[in-house]
C-alpha cells in the first residue's frame, strides 16, 4: 500500500478529487464504488468543482452503491442510497440510469447479492473504489473476520460499527444488517483510495498498513493490492 500525508482534511480532499479525477480521465466509462461516511464527503465536494470548471468528465461513469442497510427504504432518512445520492450523484450530474444500488427491501438475498454482483461484472468490475475506513478495520460492511474471499451478502454489524454510525443519525435507531460488496469484489478493483481522517483512527490506520495482513484486520488485506492508496491527515497519522 502506498500512504500519503496531508497537513489537514482540507488538503486531502483537494488532492484525492484531482487523483480521483484522473483515474475517470484515463477510463471515462469505468465502474466505480465510493463509501458514504465522514471521511470521503469533501473529496467528493471537491471533486463536484473539478467537474464544473470542466476538469473532469462523468458523463459515463457507472457508479456501484457500496454497502446499505437491510430493510431501510429509500424514503427513511437512514437511506444510504438517498445519502449516496445527495453527497456524489447529484452533484457529479450521474443519472440514476448510471447507478447500482441494492434492493435494501429484498426478500431474497441471496439472489440480490448475485445480481448485484453480475450488474459489476457487465459493466467490466469495478475500474476503481474509494473506502473509508471503519473504527475496527472493516471495509464496507465486511465486518471483522472477512477473509480475501468474502462473498458480497448480508452481514451483522458489530457493537464498534453500529455506535461509529449512531453519530450520522440523530437519535434513531442504527440498523444493525447490512448488504455489502464483499471482500472479493473490492479486492478485484483496479485501483483502490482509502480516506483516513481524524485521530481517533490513528490506532486503526497504523494496523492496516503496518500490521499483519489478517482477516481480523479486512483493511489489512489491501496490502497485497497492486495498486492501493492511503490518503490521510497528519491527525489520523500521528494520533491523539
Amino acid at each position: 500500500m502506498q500512504v500519503r500525508i496531508f497537513d489537514d482534511a482540507g488538503l486531502l480532499a483537494v488532492e484525492g478529487a484531482k487523483l480521483t479525477a484522473q483515474a475517470l480521465t484515463q477510463d471515462p466509462q469505468m465502474a466505480i464504488t465510493v463509501a458514504t461516511g465522514r471521511s470521503p464527503i469533501a473529496l467528493y465536494e471537491q471533486l463536484a468543482k473539478l467537474r464544473r470548471r470542466g476538469q473532469v468528465d462523468t458523463d459515463t461513469v457507472k457508479v456501484f452503491q457500496l454497502d446499505t442497510y437491510l430493510g431501510i427504504p429509500e424514503d427513511d432518512p437512514r437511506s444510504l442510497w438517498r445519502w449516496m445520492e445527495e453527497a456524489f450523484l447529484r452533484p457529479l450530474d450521474i443519472g440514476n440510469d448510471r447507478a447500482g444500488k441494492f434492493d435494501a427491501m429484498t426478500q431474497d438475498v441471496t439472489a440480490e447479492c448475485r445480481r448485484y454482483d453480475g450488474a459489476i461484472a457487465a459493466s467490466g468490475g469495478l475500474g476503481l473504489a474509494v473506502l473509508g475506513l471503519g473504527p475496527n478495520g472493516h471495509v464496507a460492511f465486511n465486518e471483522p473476520p472477512s477473509g480475501a474471499d468474502a462473498p458480497t451478502r448480508a452481514v451483522t454489524l458489530t457493537a464498534d460499527s453500529l455506535n461509529s454510525n449512531a453519530g450520522y443519525w440523530d437519535g434513531l435507531d442504527v440498523p444493525k444488517q447490512g448488504l455489502t460488496l464483499g471482500m472479493a469484489p473490492l479486492l478485484a478493483a483496479r485501483k483502490v483510495i482509502f480516506v483516513v481522517t481524524g485521530a481517533h483512527k490513528h490506532a486503526i490506520l497504523r494496523k492496516t498498513i503496518e500490521g499483519p495482513v489478517t482477516p481480523d484486520v479486512p483493511a489489512s488485506l489491501f496490502q497485497d493490492h497492486p495498486d492501493a492508496l492511503v490518503l490521510a491527515d497528519r491527525a489520523a497519522w500521528d494520533g491523539p
